[in-house]
């Protein structure tokens, strides 16, 4: 279950992702698969080669995107969700929802 979004900001990621950018969308989220994270940032980019290219260049594997038809993306959370948010320099949603 998803929470924690404004409508706004779910329409700005899904028109980047459409238009072949790399976007971030963290929000909380509650999943009893994954015990200890209540949040999942997804970084999403119509251009699967792109977003391919960047999930190898943070260590992650391409068949970990979720393969969405329209909105492809990867899922982060735990260890690779605060160390790729760095990396990427996403203070404001680090701070936002308190990863740190």
């Amino acid at each position: 279950m998803a929470f924690g979004l404004k409508r706004e900001e779910l329409q700005s990621w899904k028109e980047n992702v459409r238009s072949g950018k790399i976007d971030f969308l963290t929000h909380y989220w509650l999943d009893d698969r994954f015990p200890g994270c209540n949040t999942v940032t997804k970084v999403g980019c119509s251009d699967l080669n792109k977003l391919k290219a960047w999930g190898r260049k943070h260590g992650l594997q391409d068949n970990w995107i979720d393969m969405n038809e329209e909105f492809p993306h990867y899922d982060l959370f735990g260890d690779f969700q605060i160390k790729i948010l760095r990396e990427e320099e996403q203070w404001n949603q680090i701070q936002r929802f308190k990863l740190e």
